[in-house]
């Protein structure tokens, strides 16, 4: 179980550092959760939200940095 906190709180980390960026653009993101599977669920918020750019944005910036910064991320999903 502590391995699990752990991987959860170096994706929060991450999730954080990504955070001001978005935020920049008008947007936020939130860590909804992670699953046993290493599979990341995030919500996406204010101009990110059903941003036409905002699934590229998901899997060409914050999943590639998740996986950059801690490996076993297995994906990065949105959820509603």
């Amino acid at each position: 179980m502590a391995e699990e906190k752990n991987f959860e709180t170096q994706v929060k980390e991450v999730i954080e550092s990504i955070r001001p960026m978005l935020q920049n653009d008008g947007g936020d993101i939130e860590l909804v959760g992670v699953d046993e599977d290493k599979t990341v669920r995030v919500r996406l918020q204010g101009a990110c939200r059903g941003c036409p750019g905002a699934q590229m944005t998901l899997k060409m910036g914050v999943e590639r940095l998740l996986k950059e910064r801690v490996p076993d991320v297995k994906e990065v999903v949105a959820v509603k």
